[in-house]
């Protein structure tokens, strides 16, 4: 079945909402932006939740080995996912510093899934994500779909997970998991008045599970 990540956690609801969902990865933000989280608040939410076998991610655009250090002193992630356009040499850097698995964001263009090859034996996994003037992610825009298969068989050929971002919604979701992709990454298609929705969590899980 394909696998969910829930991204974009800001708030000690969203947590608790997430934590009792089928997610199988928890996001929070750790960059610039409207869903921007503190470490520490951070820890304080997972503590007073039960995440059982779910995976935590952390999104970072351009780290640094001190900021994503920073980070670590509070939140045990299981994740670094790099969000902007890193070089070779951060990720290789990140994943012998800390030993954490490091997913790498590919911004959808034409023929973006050659770019996927640079990261060959360096990345542990991708998030294809619509690529947007001025935003690194989390716009709620999807890309066009049909390019899914390039990315999924590039992954495959990889031996990597490969995930699907940018607006994914209870509505279109059928759509996306015709393509079978090993997982879809969702932030803003499960929310609510800029909180996640427990009722829209569901439909997307009914969904899932039925395709």
């Amino acid at each position: 079945m394909t696998v969910l990540k829930y991204c974009g956690n800001r708030s000690l609801q969203d947590v608790q909402r997430v934590a009792k969902s089928q997610a199988d990865y928890i996001g929070f933000v750790f960059a610039e932006s409207k869903r921007k989280v503190e470490p520490k608040d951070v820890s304080r939410w997972l503590a007073s939740v039960e995440l059982r076998d779910k995976q935590t991610v952390g999104v970072f655009v351009h780290p640094t080995i001190a900021s994503v250090a920073s980070v670590l002193e509070h939140v045990p992630l299981s994740i670094i996912q790099c969000h902007g356009m890193e070089s070779v040499q951060m990720v290789k850097q990140l994943k012998q510093t800390f030993q954490i698995p490091v997913w790498k964001v590919i911004h959808h263009a034409h023929k973006a899934w050659i770019y996927m090859r640079v990261w060959e034996g360096i990345a542990d996994g991708f998030v294809i994500d619509s690529g947007r003037k001025g935003a690194w992610g989390g716009t709620g825009v999807s890309f066009d779909w049909e390019h899914v298969p390039y990315y999924i068989e590039e992954a495959k050929r990889q031996h990597v997970p490969c995930l699907i971002a940018g607006g994914i919604t209870p509505e279109n979701v059928e759509q996306l998991l015709a393509y079978e992709p090993f997982g879809i990454d969702i932030s803003s298609g499960i929310e609510e008045d800029e909180r996640k929705s427990d009722q829209k969590i569901k439909k997307i899980e009914q969904k899932v599970k039925t395709c």
